[in-house]
C-alpha cells in the first residue's frame, strides 16, 4: 500500500470515528427520532388496514346482496317453470348465471381483502408490541442516562473537592513550616540578644571594679598554702 493510500485510509478512519462519536453523543435524540418514524409508519399501516377493512366489508355486503338476489331470481325461475313459461325461465337462468359469475368474483375479492386484513392486523399488532417494548427500553435508558450524568457530576465535584482539600492541606503544611522556621529564627535571635547582654554587663562590672578578672597565680598559691596549714 502506497503512502497516499495509507493517508486516505487514515482519513476515512478518522471520519468514521468522528461519525461514531457524533452518533454516540446524539444517541438519545436519534432514538427519539427513530421512534417517531416508527410511530409514523405504524400510523400509515393502521390507515391502510382501515382502508382494507372498509373494502372487505363492502365486498362482503356485495356478496350477501348477490346471494340474496340469486335466491330471489331462483324463486322467479321456479315460478316461471311452474307456469310453463320456459322462455322466461331461460331468461331468468341467464340472469342467474351472470350473477353467479359476479358472485364468484366478489367472493374472491372479499377473500383477498380478508387475507390482506388478517396479515396486516398481525403485522400491526407485532409492530405495536415491538414499539411498546422499545419505548419502555428507551425510557429505561433515558432514566439510566440521567442517573449516570448525576453520578458523573457528583464524582466530578467530589474529585474537585478532594483536589481542593489536598491543595489546602499542602498550603497549611507549608504555612506551618514557615511559621516553625520563623519561630526558630525568633528564638535564635532572642538567645543571641541575651548572650550579648550578659557579655556587655560583665564588661561593665569589670570596668567599674565591681567584678574582677580571673585569679592570679599568686592568689592561687596563697590559697593552696592556707589549705595546707589549715
Amino acid at each position: 500500500m502506497s503512502i497516499w493510500a495509507k493517508v486516505a485510509t487514515a482519513i476515512r478512519g478518522g471520519v468514521s470515528e468522528a461519525g461514531e462519536a457524533i452518533v454516540d453523543q446524539q444517541a438519545l435524540r436519534i432514538l427519539d427520532q427513530e421512534i417517531r418514524d416508527a410511530d409514523s409508519a405504524l400510523g400509515k399501516s393502521k390507515d391502510a388496514l382501515t382502508g382494507i377493512i372498509a373494502k372487505r366489508k363492502l365486498a362482503d355486503k356485495k356478496v350477501e346482496s348477490l346471494k340474496s338476489s340469486l335466491s330471489e331470481y331462483e324463486g322467479y325461475a321456479m315460478q316461471a317453470l311452474e307456469k310453463g313459461d320456459d322462455g322466461l325461465a331461460a331468461e331468468i337462468a341467464e340472469k342467474i348465471a351472470g350473477m353467479e359469475t359476479e358472485l364468484i368474483g366478489e367472493e374472491g375479492l372479499a377473500k383477498s381483502f380478508a387475507d390482506s386484513e388478517a396479515q396486516l392486523r398481525k403485522s400491526v399488532a407485532h409492530t405495536e408490541a415491538n414499539l411498546k417494548r422499545l419505548k419502555q427500553q428507551v425510557d429505561t435508558v433515558k432514566a439510566t442516562e440521567i442517573v449516570q450524568r448525576s453520578q458523573a457530576a457528583v464524582a466530578a465535584r467530589h474529585s474537585g473537592a478532594g483536589s481542593s482539600m489536598r491543595s489546602a492541606v499542602d498550603s497549611l503544611e507549608r504555612l506551618k513550616a514557615r511559621q516553625a522556621e520563623r519561630a526558630a529564627k525568633f528564638e535564635a535571635a532572642s538567645e543571641l540578644a541575651e548572650s550579648t547582654e550578659e557579655v556587655s554587663l560583665d564588661a561593665k562590672l569589670k570596668a567599674a571594679g565591681i567584678v574582677g578578672g580571673g585569679a592570679s597565680g599568686g592568689d592561687v598559691l596563697a590559697r593552696l598554702k592556707a589549705k595546707r596549714n589549715g
